[in-house]
C-alpha cells in the first residue's frame, strides 16, 4: 500500500471554497480504487495549511488513477472549480508507506 500525502497552502480567505474542493475529490478518489482518509483543515496554529491523505494498493494503481482522472469529466470539473476559486496557492505531494505493529 502507498499513501499520498498532500500538503496544501490554502488561501486563508477561501477556506470554505477549499472545503468544497476537498469534498469533490473524496468520492472521485474512491471511485478510482483509492481509499480517501480525508482532508484536514486548519484549526489551531497556521491558518493556511491543509492536508489530504489517500491510499492505493500500489504506486502503479495510483498512476492508473491519475491517468483515468485526467480524462474524467467530474475530475476536470473539480480542477475547474479550483482554478475559478483559487482556493489554494500551492501543494506538495509525497508518498508514504505505513508501518503497522
Amino acid at each position: 500500500m502507498v499513501t499520498c500525502y498532500l500538503r496544501y497552502i490554502v488561501n486563508p480567505h477561501k477556506i470554505k471554497e477549499f472545503e468544497i474542493y476537498g469534498k469533490m475529490w473524496i468520492p472521485l478518489v474512491e471511485r478510482f480504487g483509492g481509499t480517501h482518509h480525508g482532508y484536514f483543515m486548519p484549526h489551531e496554529g497556521a491558518s493556511n495549511i491543509a492536508i489530504a491523505l489517500f491510499s492505493f494498493p500500489s504506486l502503479a494503481a495510483y498512476e492508473e488513477y491519475r491517468e483515468k482522472a485526467a480524462a474524467d469529466p467530474e475530475c476536470q470539473a473539480a480542477m475547474k472549480y479550483y482554478r475559478e476559486t483559487e482556493c489554494f496557492l500551492s501543494y506538495e505531494r509525497s508518498f508514504m508507506r505505513p508501518v503497522f505493529r
